[in-house]
């Protein structure tokens, strides 16, 4: 993209007068191109935030008897988060303290 310098308006390219070239749509501004123009840029990924609060979240949660789906252990961490509108339960989640795996149970 490349914008105007008069206005500050974004730049389109026009072929009105049988060449190619950058016209400004607001002002009169018109610049040739003579030559090809590519440029790439590579965006950086984001990095995925927890919204749950990630491993913190758990340091400070309190245990229940739950089984594990994976290795079927009875002990489970577990902690409680009004995730949906107010008139619905809450949703708890639950941490295995065998094996680490994470369940939700609403």
């Amino acid at each position: 993209m490349l914008f105007c310098p008069t206005c500050a308006n974004l730049l389109v390219i026009s072929s009105e007068t049988g060449y190619n070239k950058w016209a400004c749509n607001t002002c009169a501004y018109e610049f040739p191109i003579s030559k090809q123009m590519t440029s790439r840029t590579r965006m950086k990924r984001k990095e995925v935030d927890d919204v749950l609060g990630g491993d913190e979240m758990w340091k400070h949660a309190d245990a229940t008897d739950a089984c594990c789906d994976k290795c079927n252990h009875r002990r489970a961490y577990f902690y409680q988060l009004q995730i949906r509108s107010a008139d619905e339960p809450m949703t708890t989640f639950y941490r295995c303290a065998g094996c680490g795996y994470q369940w939700r149970e609403n």
